[in-house]
């Protein structure tokens, strides 16, 4: 007879064990003064939102950062691994409006600063016991009790001094140009972020008459949103290219390029008839100046009360004929190459939507959030004979990477830094470092840095560092504050020293102007909290107020790893950060992961419900076999 032997080994149990030996033992902090005074390991851990759970992904970053870090003790090394936690930002904000029934900023505004600030400050500590005991779980090893975190008084003060350096570099600076703009938050995005949230949609465009003054004819054009051509001031064409007036076979004459007419008016031949007849040809250039009535009068108007003049042919190269028409409708309030021929032509500024989104009340769809206007407009054009077509099409179109919602190209004042003014500073920097897989540094990354744009760095928010720039509000004097201490002198207030650096609390405290005389106040805007993250490597040490040689001892780090959807996000921060204020990479290897997948290969989402509860299998499985797998 044989018996029946137990298999189970009882790992979760036994795990449960070594990590209360561990506590009880202080084994981690045992190993790293046992290292104390040998040569140092830099590891740097980029910071998680502590309001947010951890989910099945962070097993994998988890492991990798704690797998490196214990090996190179084992070989001898003192490891710092000091915890982080990213705190600011919108996620935060959104979180808290949802807890408040709040929607919006004006109801922000009125709820009160004061109180919503101090809501956001509790709300970001909602899972951190659930963060730590997920990493005594998964045998994580890092210094919790000492973290740095980013809504803290010194951190805050050490990105001031990093700012000021920007600032007094020339490169930090205050433009009107076209952001990627979140309606629902209110506030701008960096390109980074915005690279974070592209979305395929469904929808349809619109192939527009537009009626040329003094002839019956019309200049055919082409848009993907129609929701801008209220706003439109012009018409774009190719100087360079050969463009057609053609009398087609629905009875009207048009002006087009001639390489798409069979595309676009192809389906109008019928019984054997040809679709057109060519009546003239031109070059792009013999256009420039063409006048044709606008498509609404609220946009003629606009441009009469600004003295000038608008709704005529214009050239720039950058239009190009793969699609459309050949005929691109210019909108400078909605589109980056639309304002860079706008300030080309002195070209009348219309911006017909508000910061919400919506329509404006000049308008026909006023109060219509832009989306939702486009088949109202193409429903409104249709009914005045002014639509040619409406083609369905498919295309990846941002989205706001925390609330989702459709972002719209719209000219802002933003503060930037000006990074493309370091772009070979950033690129030489990039070629010092290990990348791991190495086609993310050359391909996705070094990709990225070749073709950079300024960083749109300023928020129309709240819960975030404060911009460190006070204004005169009399001649427009501007000053950037690099500490707490020049803040007092230029302020003769001992408040500076202790007040809290947040909104509304640092807004109390104004300058007197050097310039003229009168009260400077802080600028209303944050910073993006990206610039947060980036900032760790000296912030975490309130460098340079203190710990100067602790920091240039654990700078750049030998050691850091995300996941790939940090490509944009903190490899880039840390990068950018260190370029401008060091010129040296604040990284030596990198490990890039990928993202875990469910069985099938496709991405884990709780909609979809194949997402995978790391709590579930770590206590089904334990922590050592998902370590391996």
């Amino acid at each position: 007879m044989y018996s029946k032997v137990n298999t189970d080994m009882n790992f979760v149990e036994r795990e449960k064990e070594v990590e209360e030996f561990w506590k009880e033992d202080n084994t981690f902090k045992k190993s790293m003064e046992q290292r104390e005074g040998c040569p140092t390991y830099t590891f740097y851990d980029g910071p998680p939102t502590a309001n947010g759970k951890p989910h099945i992904g962070h097993v994998l970053t988890r492991v990798i950062k704690d797998m490196i870090p214990r090996y190179r003790t084992m070989k001898g090394y003192y490891v710092p691994r000091k915890a982080g936690w990213d705190t600011h930002g919108l996620p935060v904000e959104l979180e808290v409006e949802k807890l408040l029934g709040l929607d919006g900023k004006e109801q922000i505004e009125q709820y009160g600063l004061d109180p919503f600030i101090t809501k956001c400050k509790e709300s970001v500590w909602k899972y951190k016991g659930m963060w730590e005991d997920f990493s005594g779980t998964v045998g994580f090893w890092a210094d919790m009790d000492n973290p740095y975190v980013t809504y803290d008084d010194n951190f805050i003060e050490s990105e001031w001094w990093a700012l000021k350096t920007i600032w007094d570099k020339g490169l930090l600076y205050k433009g009107f140009k076209i952001v990627p703009y979140c309606p629902r938050c209110g506030t701008p995005l960096s390109s980074h972020e915005v690279a974070q949230g592209y979305k395929d949609v469904k929808e349809r465009s619109a192939v527009v008459r537009f009626k040329v003054k003094g002839e019956d004819a019309y200049i055919l054009a082409w848009t993907t949103t129609p929701w801008t051509l209220p706003s439109n001031v012009a018409l774009c064409v190719n100087p360079n290219e050969e463009y057609a007036k053609v009398k087609a076979a629905d009875g009207y004459v048009y002006y087009m390029a001639s390489a798409l007419l069979d595309t676009v008016l192809g389906k109008l031949a019928k019984d054997g008839e040809a679709a057109y007849e060519v009546l003239e040809t031109y070059k792009g250039k013999d256009l420039e100046g063409k006048e044709y009535e606008a498509l609404y009068q609220c946009a003629a108007d606009l441009a009469a009360k600004q003295h000038k003049k608008g709704h005529y042919v214009v050239c720039d190269t950058y239009v190009t004929l793969t699609d459309g028409t050949g005929v691109v409708h210019i909108a400078p309030a909605f589109g980056e190459d639309d304002a860079q021929v706008g300030r080309k032509y002195d070209l009348p500024f219309v911006q017909f939507v508000d910061e919400k989104g919506n329509m404006t009340k000049e308008t026909p769809f006023a109060g219509l959030f832009v989306k939702k206007a486009d088949p109202e407009v193409l429903k409104d054009l249709d009914a005045k004979g002014l639509l040619f077509d409406a083609p369905k099409f498919e295309h990846s179109y941002p989205h706001c990477w925390r609330c989702d919602t459709p972002l719209i190209y719209y000219a802002r004042e933003s503060w930037f830094i000006k990074m493309t003014a370091v772009r070979d500073d950033l690129v030489r920097n990039n070629e010092t470092v290990n990348w791991i897989p190495q086609s993310i540094g050359k391909g996705r990354f070094g990709n990225w840095l070749e073709n950079i744009q300024d960083w749109g760095v300023s928020r129309n928010r709240y819960w975030g560092t404060p911009l460190n720039v006070w204004q005169c509000e009399d001649c427009g004097h501007q000053e950037a504050i690099g500490s707490r201490e020049q803040l007092k002198e230029l302020s003769g207030n001992e408040k500076a020293l202790t007040v809290e650096l947040h909104r509304p609390y640092i807004d109390e405290i104004t300058c007197t102007c050097p310039k003229c005389g009168k009260t400077m106040k802080r600028v209303p805007e944050v910073i993006d909290c990206w610039f947060d993250s980036g900032a760790m490597p000296f912030a975490q040490h309130h460098y340079p107020f203190e710990n100067k040689d602790l920091f240039e001892q654990q700078f750049p780090a030998q050691f850091i790893s995300e996941a790939v959807d940090q490509t944009r996000g903190w490899f880039y921060s840390l990068m950018a950060e260190s370029t401008l204020l060091f010129n040296k990479s604040p990284y030596e290897n990198v490990i890039v992961l990928g993202h875990v997948q469910d069985e099938n290969g496709q991405k884990m989402s709780k909609s979809k419900g194949n997402a995978v509860d790391p709590f579930d299998a770590l206590q089904t499985y334990g922590a050592d076999a998902i370590r391996w797998y």
